[in-house]
Formats: structure tokens, C-alpha cells, sequence
């Protein structure tokens, strides 16, 4: 016995129906579609982020290669305030390390990044050095941003550290100017 809709043909007519499949194709591809668009903001961010990080290394950097900070004796911690001082707000000064070290060539300057090691406690606890040299040496600073990362659809996933951050580093190696004295 056939069921009423296929004998006044409305299963066939529903069968060729086309109305409303866009909205169908719509949803396969929206998906993938918004996790791409998500994976992409965060990428440009956190380009961004390291974009700020070493301009905020170059002008900071800038008053150890003219010899202005080691003649005011400045310290490590003044050296994180001028960096702190040029980045954006939404980046906490809380979140930057500083290595400053010097060195007689270019040959011998450590270009490597680092390994940030954790306590629960109080959170990263590497000891980095501050050495800002003298006049004519090889002065090699790294400043290091722990960036929060959080994961992205799909997997999608820019953390190269635990607990989801990711470690961007601003290097500049320079000669330092000679002094007047």
C-alpha cells in the first residue's frame, strides 16, 4: 500500500526541491570557515605582539649603544622599565625578561634563545644577566615576552611553552659607540 505522499507526488516534488540548499552548504563550510578566520586573528596578533617587542628592543636598546645608560649606571631593572616604557598596554611588563650581555666580537655573541624554566610558586625564575659593556665592545640584549596563547579551533595551537604561552624574543647585537672621554 503506498504511503499518501507518493500517491499525489509530493515526495517527488520534495526530491526536487532546491530551495534552502545554500543554507545546507552554508553550514559545511561555515565551520572551517570561522576557525580559519580565528586562526588568523590570532597569527596577526601574536606577529603584532613580536613586531612591538622588537621595536621596544631597538629603542631601548638604542640608549646602551650610545653608552647613555652606562653612564647614568643604570641597572637591570631601570634597562626593564626603559623597555616596559615603549610597549603597548595590552602587555604586561610583568611578562618581560631582559638578558644584556657583552662580549670583544660579534663571533662570540650568544644569539640563542633561552630556556625559561618554571616554579609553581613564583613563576619563571631564570637568573638572566645584565653586562651592558663599554665603550667599543660587542653587546648582545634579549628581551623575552611571555605571550598567553589560547587554543584555537581545529587544534589550532601557536604555544611553544607550558601552560598554553608562547615565548617571543627581540634580539639586538650592536658595537657600542665609542665614548668621548
Amino acid at each position: 500500500m503506498a504511503s499518501r505522499l507518493e500517491r499525489d507526488g509530493s515526495l517527488a516534488r520534495l526530491a526536487r526541491d532546491e530551495r534552502g540548499v545554500t543554507v545546507i552548504e552554508f553550514a559545511f563550510v561555515a565551520g572551517p570557515l570561522f576557525a580559519l578566520i580565528i586562526a588568523i586573528l590570532q597569527v596577526s596578533l601574536t606577529f603584532f605582539a613580536q613586531q612591538t617587542l622588537e621595536t621596544a628592543t631597538l629603542k631601548a636598546s638604542r640608549q646602551l649603544m650610545t653608552g647613555v645608560d652606562q653612564s647614568a649606571g643604570m641597572s637591570q631593572a631601570g634597562f626593564l622599565t626603559a623597555v616596559c616604557n615603549q610597549l603597548p598596554g595590552f602587555m604586561k611588563c610583568a611578562n618581560v625578561r631582559v638578558d644584556v650581555q657583552s662580549t670583544t666580537s660579534f663571533s662570540s655573541a650568544n644569539t640563542s634563545a633561552p630556556t625559561i624554566t618554571y616554579n609553581a610558586q613564583t613563576g619563571a625564575e631564570n637568573p638572566f644577566a645584565y653586562s651592558p659593556g663599554g665603550s667599543g665592545q660587542i653587546t648582545t640584549v634579549k628581551v623575552m615576552y611571555i605571550w598567553a596563547t589560547s587554543k584555537g579551533p581545529l587544534g589550532f595551537d601557536l604555544s611553544t611553552m607550558s601552560g598554553g604561552n608562547r615565548l617571543l624574543i627581540a634580539t639586538a647585537v650592536f658595537k657600542t659607540e665609542p665614548s668621548a672621554s
